[in-house]
């Protein structure tokens, strides 16, 4: 992230993208976000036009360094940071330090089944991210006004295709029962997957961002309640779950987080 201030020179420039991507040398990857985007050399790219050392990380995982550095996470040495975006995804800091894996892939806890059957999400039915993505609820509400219209939030068959996550958002907070419902499928399953980080990793705090910040309380009762069924009650008592804290700053303070890795 570069400054505009005119008295702050760089040293680093930090670029948080999503994946695949090679960190390593610097690639980004065909991200399904970014199409066209395929083997990019763009550390070199912009290293050659700035003149400074560039870095390239996963953004769930420098959202993962922003949030344990500047925000949530802070004083931890074992945290995740998940996404709950247009995706799912997790980055991992382990032992006070980024926990990447053999090839930059640890943390996709989005490709995670938790059901044999429900919305689709990183290619495969029944995912975590299925369940628990702007996308994923988007088709919760979908299957579920196929079967019900009218409802407040779609009033014909028409209007099916176009339903977000938003519409059912909106519709669970101004009361209505068949979107809360939605929400609190959508917390059961966050709960599910959460309830797999804890046991495996033994975590101190997960941080959540983005739907969780602003549905934080369409999500937490069934989220609490499933891991109250699921998860090892040792580990979950160690284990604080929270929004995360740096809103729509956090894309600036991730690529800063990169730059000073």
């Amino acid at each position: 992230m570069l400054s505009t201030l005119p008295d702050v020179v760089p040293e680093a420039i930090g670029i948080s993208c999503g994946g695949p991507l090679d960190s390593h040398r610097g690639i980004i990857m065909s991200p399904p976000n970014l199409p066209g985007w395929d083997n990019v050399p763009i550390c070199e790219i912009i290293g050659k036009h700035f003149h400074l050392p560039v870095k390239l990380c996963n953004d769930a995982d420098a959202c993962a360094l922003a949030e344990w550095r500047f925000g949530a996470g802070r004083g931890t040495q074992n945290m995740a940071f998940l996404t709950f975006g247009t995706g799912l995804g997790a980055g991992l800091i382990l032992q006070g330090k980024l926990y990447s894996g053999a090839c930059g892939m640890a943390g996709e806890c989005g490709h995670i089944r938790l059901a044999n059957d429900g919305p689709v999400g990183y290619g495969k039915r029944g995912s975590f991210e299925g369940f628990c993505s702007g996308g994923g609820i988007a088709q919760l509400g979908q299957a579920y006004a196929a079967k019900h219209i009218p409802l407040p939030w779609c009033k014909t068959h028409a209007d099916i295709a176009s339903i977000t996550a938003k519409d059912i958002a909106n519709a669970a907070n101004a009361g209505d029962a068949s979107a809360r419902a939605i929400f609190e499928e959508s917390g059961h399953r966050l709960g599910a997957g959460l309830s797999i980080l804890i046991d495996l990793l033994n975590l101190e705090r997960i941080v959540i961002g983005s739907i969780f910040q602003r549905c934080e309380h369409l999500l937490r009762p069934t989220m609490e309640e499933t891991l109250k069924q699921e998860a090892l009650p040792q580990s979950l008592a160690k284990c604080s779950i929270v929004p995360a804290e740096l809103g729509e700053n956090i894309g600036d303070v991730a690529a800063l987080s990169v730059a000073i890795l």
